[in-house]
């Protein structure tokens, strides 16, 4: 199979790191539920990366489940910052290498702080961008342990 090599694919292939590569049609404010159903997986083992920002404009990478969202509120109070919010498309962008739709919480430009739903480490494999748009890798979660210095948190709203 044909995919794309980036950066986060690099990272994989250095650390020897047994991944699945799988392309999808990106759609557009698809999200996980599109990539999900495009590849036949549950939306709760596809784990999106957020790029967000302290009250100080310091960067972090929050890993969510598919189907959860972030409660900024309670993941300030986790990470002791005043307030979090989602970083505008260009800094995230700046912050990562990657463009939105397509951020690989692996192999970004800055070592970024992440911040992971802890029941995300339960699932034996979860699917995250590879550094493209419609592109997933399945990886056991405990390689996002091994290759990045990720804090658990609690911070999922159903």
């Amino acid at each position: 199979m044909d995919y794309p090599v980036t950066p986060a694919v690099r990272l994989l292939r250095e650390r020897k790191v047994e991944f699945a590569p799988h392309l999808y049609a990106y759609e557009e404010r698809g999200g996980t539920r599109h990539s999900a159903a495009a590849l036949g997986v549950d939306e709760h083992a596809v784990v999106k990366t957020l790029v967000m920002e302290t009250e100080a404009r310091k960067p972090l990478v929050v890993l969510m489940h598919g189907d959860r969202e972030v409660s900024t509120k309670n993941l300030a109070r986790a990470i002791g910052a005043k307030s979090v919010q989602p970083c505008d498309p260009q800094t995230a962008q700046k912050h990562t290498g990657y463009m939105v739709g397509g951020t690989s919480p692996l192999g970004t430009r800055a070592r970024l702080p992440v911040y992971a739903e802890r029941t995300i480490f339960e699932l034996p494999k979860i699917y995250v961008n590879g550094g493209k748009r419609g592109f997933l890798v399945a990886i056991e979660p405990s390689v996002l342990r091994e290759l990045l210095s990720v804090e658990e948190v609690e911070v999922a709203i159903k």
